[in-house]
């Protein structure tokens, strides 16, 4: 008999990440993962077994033969439309970024939900519309399935007023003139496996590091989200790939009326040019940065450095204290020298790193009298998708054969 499966899907510029989760009863259970990349251009595709760690496909296609989310969607669908003896896919969940100040739990997709979904995607350009194609083309593939949006920025919505205002004229009257935060079922992902390393327990005051090619901080209190170095945009806070973290905005007046750059020129100069990549003159790729003996590369990593180091012990001040840091993302997850310097410039609040630890990458990585716990817990967006997936479905009933 096939099991009940819930699709989670997780759609970029030109990627499709995936993952089809067991559920029975509020059990939930990863059984595939997947990708696929290069959609528009030479796709491939990569399917693995959770359980059996196994490959199960790969495939290269010719150029354009997945030219959207759509037919990589109906690609995906062909293949577990193939495994039917194994699946029976009941519903399906999405990382939608941005919900702006309407939605702070995950919500049943409908046409009124992507109408008002799709009114946000000025405050998130370079994410919304790919999510908002991938619920689409679902919707139109398989009209009957029911879908759930999981909102990046919910994890954030509750947080005091001083952490979300804007200090501008109230009298704009643009009610999305706010912070909102973003990453946020990656921090509720982390916070949902801290237990398993804690004894069962939630230490009272944490800072997550999410450390990717986007990157940010979350100060959390007692299990809820206080402050995030994301704001308004994905732009600000913490220096990341390509994009240049907080920055004076002086600086963008500067750039306008003495070297002429229009909203386009200074969209691809903070997003694209920016960051690590813009100060090292190297690479987006902190692994790359790592490798590198040149000078561009060293100052980049000591910016990225400093900007983390200053944001730690704002928060730290904000909470009253640290108990537990916790790195994740790619960075956070692989990059040990990053990890060790930080932990050794936090001396001064007692962290004490283990070395040998932390380059094993073992989930805890600081020494048992230090007086700050530091983790490293690997981010799993798609287990909180599939999480807020079920329990927004399951008071209709709609995960049960």
């Amino acid at each position: 008999m096939p099991s009940n499966v819930i699709l989670i899907v997780n759609a970029g510029s030109s990627s499709l990440k995936f993952a089809l989760f067991e559920v029975d009863g509020e059990r939930l259970e990863a059984r595939i993962k997947g990708q696929i990349s290069a959609i528009g251009q030479s796709a491939k595709v990569r399917i693995h077994s959770c359980r059996e760690q196994a490959v199960l496909l790969e495939q290269d296609y010719d150029k354009g033969a997945i030219g959207s989310h759509r037919q990589a969607l109906r690609a995906l669908l062909d293949w577990i439309s193939g495994e039917s003896d194994k699946f029976h896919l009941v519903a399906a969940g999405h990382r939608v970024v941005h919900g702006g100040r309407f939605f702070n739990r995950p919500q049943r997709v409908s046409a009124d939900l992507i109408e008002k979904l799709e009114t946000l995607s000025p405050l998130a350009p370079h994410h919304q519309p790919h999510n908002l194609s991938a619920i689409r083309a679902l919707t139109r593939l398989y009209p009957t399935l029911p879908q759930v949006a999981c909102f990046d920025t919910a994890f954030h919505a509750g947080q005091p007023e001083t952490s979300w205002m804007l200090q501008l004229p109230r009298e704009l009257g643009d009610q999305n003139l706010r912070r909102y935060g973003f990453h946020g079922l990656s921090y509720e992902s982390i916070l949902f496996q801290v237990p398993d390393h804690c004894a069962g327990e939630t230490p009272k005051r944490i800072i997550i590091a999410h450390l990717g090619n986007g990157a940010s901080l979350a100060a959390i209190r007692e299990g809820h989200s206080l402050a995030t170095s994301m704001g308004f945009s994905t732009l600000d806070g913490l220096i990341m790939g390509s994009r240049c973290g907080s920055l004076d905005p002086g600086v963008l007046l500067y750039l306008m009326r003495e070297h002429g750059l229009d909203e386009a020129a200074l969209t691809d100069l903070l997003y694209n040019r920016s960051g690590l990549l813009g100060v090292s003159g190297v690479s987006s790729d902190m692994r790359e940065l790592l490798h590198s003996s040149t000078p561009g590369a060293e100052r980049a990593i000591r910016l990225y450095i400093d900007f983390l180091i200053r944001h730690i012990g704002a928060y730290t001040a904000l909470l009253q204290g640290l108990d537990l840091l916790v790195f994740t993302g790619g960075v956070g997850e692989n990059a040990c020298a990053i990890r060790l310097d930080v932990m050794q410039r936090l001396a001064w609040l007692g962290v004490q790193p283990d070395e040998v630890a932390n380059e094993q990458h073992n989930p805890i990585i600081s020494q048992p009298q230090s007086r700050v716990l530091c983790m490293v817990i690997p981010s799993d967006e798609e287990s909180a998708i599939a999480r807020g997936t079920l329990h927004c479905l399951a008071q209709a009933n709609l995960t049960k054969t």
